[in-house]
């Protein structure tokens, strides 16, 4: 026999035997009696079919917790892994960290000698979590966002995209001759911006180390060198929150938005500042809604001068006056 015919065989035999692994799985996917789609139980660890209730397989093996919880908190307390990895850790929280109660797990009191123990163990473990200047550079910056998003009321998201800006930051060498604190700020701004909930930058510069100067000369070198896409703040993204913090109703807030909508349709608001615009529209949607709130509560509010809002509102009860008689 030549080698051209065994090898042609050995082909054929390794086509039958794949044909018959085939035949089998598609075998096991439906039931053996009717022919009906088999489901899954893992309460009760049986394969059964959906048509006739056959159980085709029992006792399987259960892969969850041996525990049950009825809430997110117990759930939290019973389990044993740990939380997911995330941005906002320098070491994506993968590193172990030691408690600093000197307790053991019944919470009884460690003798003095345990105490130093554990002590020379949290100094060798803070060493190994930051092993080279890279990490003590991200350690330090990721506490400043934390700090500041916080301060400014944040959500996490926001904390997470900032921290993958500035990430990237470190990784292609933007830092140099710029300070920690200025590049760590203006990812947070950034993130803020992305996001669509923007703060304004003297909001960011009142919770940060640095001065507003030093911040936008950041900002901008950050963005052009990462090629950040970020839109112009738009206004209405900052009426929710001023009508938050002046305790107005949804009616004046739902005013405040057509107002910049139509200011926005006639073209009055490009070149001028967001919050400004904001401002005065809330201030304006309190009057036509015959809510008392003052210029100056709203200047204290959105951290900006009564003069702007004064200029500002008047253009946009223009704009919305000019609409109403076309």
């Amino acid at each position: 026999m030549s080698d051209s015919t065994t090898r042609v065989n050995e082909r054929e035999r390794t086509d039958e035997s794949e044909v018959e692994e085939e035949e089998v799985d598609e075998d096991e996917l439906v039931c053996p009696e009717c022919g009906g789609r088999l489901a899954a139980d893992s309460e009760h660890g049986e394969t059964v079919c959906t048509n006739c209730g056959l159980v085709v397989e029992a006792d399987e093996i259960d892969r969850g917790p041996e525990w049950r919880a009825f809430d997110s908190a117990e759930r939290d307390q019973k389990s044993r892994v740990g939380a997911p990895t995330t941005n906002m850790m320098h070491d994506k929280g993968l590193s172990t960290n030691i408690g600093w109660q000197n307790k053991d797990a019944y919470g009884n009191a460690l003798s003095s000698r345990q105490r130093q123990k554990m002590q020379r163990l949290r100094t060798w473990n803070e060493r190994f979590r930051t092993r080279d200047s890279k990490e003590r550079n991200l350690k330090q910056a990721l506490g400043e966002i934390d700090r500041m998003a916080s301060a400014l009321g944040l959500p996490d998201s926001v904390r997470e995209t900032a921290s993958v800006i500035y990430r990237r930051a470190l990784d292609e060498d933007l830092l140099p001759g710029r300070s920690i604190e200025g590049v760590s700020t203006s990812a947070l701004y950034a993130a803020a911006r992305q996001a669509g909930t923007p703060r304004s930058l003297d909001e960011i510069a009142t919770v940060s180390r640095v001065g507003k100067m030093e911040l936008t000369r950041t900002y901008r070198y950050v963005v052009r060198e990462l090629g950040l896409e970020i839109q112009p703040a738009d206004p209405a993204s900052y009426v929710p929150r001023f009508a938050s913090d002046l305790e107005l109703s949804e009616e004046a807030e739902r005013r405040a938005r057509q107002l910049l909508e139509t200011a926005k349709d006639e073209g009055i608001i490009s070149g001028k500042s967001p919050v400004g615009l904001a401002a005065a529209a809330v201030y304006a949607a309190a009057l036509l809604t015959n809510e008392k709130v003052t210029q100056g509560a709203v200047s204290e509010v959105a951290d900006i001068s009564e003069v702007t809002i004064r200029n500002r509102y008047k253009e946009l009860l223009e704009a919305e006056g000019d609409v109403m008689a076309a």
